[in-house]
């Protein structure tokens, strides 16, 4: 196998409320629900750097699909990093997730690795680490191919 993630799926409880949150809300680009021709089909898909994809997908599709007992949700499962170039853009983006619906779990603050960081859950739980690394350097451009 090689190392490359190609897709990163989120099990949603309620798709139109994620699809909300992330478009509306967050403000990633999507053409919304596609899938729905299909009967467990209906997923959302929004493109991000490098050729990644975000998708929303509901629990019980994924449950359905790769054969397992739905389970009770856990947010420290796995966590998403959404890392930026300065504390002020991190206070920015908790702001404009808080807006969108967000709820803030962890304020920004300082981190004892030397940066700034904070965490929201989505509507559905998920938890998001916005972050400022001084040793990192995140690249500036477009976020999205058209």
């Amino acid at each position: 196998m090689e190392p490359r993630v190609s897709v990163l799926t989120l099990g949603v409880d309620d798709l139109e409320r994620a699809l909300r949150f992330y478009r509306e809300g967050l403000g990633l680009k999507t053409d919304g629900v596609v899938g729905t021709e299909f009967e467990h089909g209906a997923v959302v898909f929004f493109p991000l750097q490098g050729n990644l994809m975000l998708a929303l997908y509901p629990r019980k599709e994924i449950a359905w699909d790769a054969m397992v007992a739905a389970e009770p949700r856990s947010s420290t499962e796995f966590t998403i990093a959404h890392n930026v170039n300065s504390k002020e853009e991190v206070n920015d983006v908790m702001t404009q997730a808080w807006a969108a619906g967000a709820r803030i779990v962890k304020p920004a603050v300082p981190t004892f690795w030397g940066g700034y960081a904070g965490y929201f859950q989505d509507p559905d739980g998920h938890l998001w680490e916005i972050a400022w690394n001084p040793q990192l350097r995140v690249e500036e451009g477009p976020q999205v191919r058209s």
